[in-house]
């Protein structure tokens, strides 16, 4: 058994990062363990997560398991989980209540806990105490290791616990199963060393590590050649990539720039943390039309005294310089953030410091939360005097201000021509497509199922808060 450790997740140390190419491996015995047996993978939290899990698809079909569509179906399950708030924390160990019942009544039935809230202490912890009818649990840093964990579990018969807490490497060549056949992830970099004060993700995803820009290029390329249309570059802080390295100059800037030149159609990334956010990015996105005009730009909160206290390492200033330097270099360019209410000792003052923020950036959109404490985080010590109450009076006056600029955006965009990557047909409307434009615009259009995975012109014919709605054009 290995658990988690929050102690030592935390350390950081001058051990050079490993490139590991020959690390996964099926074992012989487990090359067909899962013939006329079923998957099913359950994915809570960030597009991270969502790209892992297409790695943990990969790799249980390279010991022939197959998909199942419904969680009932299957013989065995993953919920691939998030650590970084309460209510996905809450969610996951409902999923167990069920899965629980699932399994006494199919006894053959193994579930397994995987990602982030695999990595703390108090989860596993909590599993020994009051779930040892589970199978398995492993962490971030060893999905690889997948086949030799079930292996041991099948050996036993007991709960496998394989958690590993270290400041991480970099494994290559692992299998992916694409969820989309026109979008795909690509992870750029690993973990995070900027340990802001609420934030568990450098406990749970380990030391900040960049893969080598060759890997990644050739990744981009490759996916070029099986038709996609679009890649996402993944990181916990991408703009930070390659500043862990020691015998080269390179960064994001440059990492944009040579995978842009490969001429894939469109090119995102996310998440940038302002700190790291350059002039010389914001020049290369500019430069090239490939690059989505859309970024993601988390704030957490328009009060400076409360971003010290959050160990963000900007103030509302700083943020406000650099957004508005982004929308003069790039006219068209849809910016959206992330924010928190709530934060422990935020004032009646500080969140009309937020407010005023939203005033002035007038953002596309905005994900929002109340603050939740994650144990072990400094935050989580801090005195935290507001009323639930207040918080979410808070965040409903935020919501409220965020909503009504998103429509008066997207209204901008009545009777425009914009280029959609149509993805599939819509759940709400089977005579509508959707998809998104480049500035990452959910927009549903009324147009024949043969432009599914096309980049095509529609006309905007109506606008919501959230969504457009759309004609193909001509």
């Amino acid at each position: 058994m290995l658990k988690p450790n929050f102690k030592e997740a935390r350390k950081r140390t001058k051990e050079e990062i490993k490139v590991l190419r020959d690390e996964y491996k099926v074992p012989l015995e487990m090359k067909n363990i899962g013939k006329n047996k079923k998957y099913f993978i359950k994915t809570y939290g960030c597009q991270m997560n969502e790209h892992d899990s297409e790695v943990m698809s990969a790799i249980l079909e390279d010991m022939n398991f197959s998909k199942a569509l419904d969680y009932d179906d299957a013989d065995l399950i993953i919920l691939n989980t998030c650590a970084i708030r309460e209510n996905a924390h809450n969610k996951t160990f409902g999923m167990l209540g069920r899965l629980k019942h699932l399994k006494q009544e199919k006894k053959d039935l193994l579930v397994g806990l995987a990602g982030c809230m695999s990595q703390e202490e108090s989860v596993v912890d909590e599993i020994l105490a009051k779930y040892k009818w589970m199978d398995f649990v492993f962490g971030t840093h060893n999905i690889h290791k997948l086949p030799e964990i079930l292996n041991e579990h099948y050996k036993s018969n007991k709960l496998e616990v394989n958690v590993w807490s270290n400041e991480g490497n970099i494994v290559e060549n692992l299998p992916v199963k694409r969820d989309s056949k026109y979008k795909a992830w690509v992870n750029i970099m690993y973990g995070c060393d900027k340990f802001c004060t609420y934030c568990i993700v450098p406990y749970t995803r380990g030391k900040q590590r960049s893969r080598m820009p060759e890997d990644i290029i050739n990744e981009v390329k490759d996916l070029i050649k099986e038709g996609y249309k679009e890649v996402t570059l993944l990181g916990q802080n991408v703009n930070a990539y390659g500043k862990d390295f020691t015998n080269r100059d390179y960064k994001m800037e440059n990492l944009l720039e040579d995978v842009a030149k490969t001429g894939i159609e469109r090119l995102r990334f996310v998440t940038s943390h302002p700190w790291d956010f350059t002039d010389k990015m914001i020049d290369v996105i500019a430069k090239y039309d490939n690059i989505c005009n859309y970024i993601h730009l988390p704030v957490q909160s328009g009060s400076s005294r409360i971003l010290k206290l959050m160990g963000r390492r900007y103030t509302k200033g700083s943020y406000l310089e650099l957004y508005n330097k982004i929308r003069e270099k790039i006219p068209n360019c849809s910016i959206t953030t992330d924010i928190i209410v709530g934060f422990p000792g935020e004032s009646k003052e500080d969140f009309e410091e937020t407010l005023d923020l939203v005033k002035k950036c007038k953002f596309d959109s905005a994900f929002t939360f109340i603050y939740s404490p994650r144990k072990g985080t400094p935050a989580a010590k801090m005195k935290d005097d507001i009323s639930l109450k207040e918080k979410e009076e808070r965040l409903y006056a935020l919501n409220a201000l965020i909503n009504d600029y998103a429509l008066e955006t997207n209204k901008k965009l009545i009777g425009k021509i914009v280029k959609v990557l149509v993805e599939g047909v819509s759940e709400k409307d089977q005579n509508m497509l959707f998809g998104y434009t480049d500035t990452m615009k959910l927009t549903n259009v009324k147009a024949d199922k043969k432009y599914i995975g096309k980049i095509i012109d529609v006309k905007i014919t109506d606008a919501k808060t959230w969504s457009l709605d759309g004609e193909i054009d001509g």
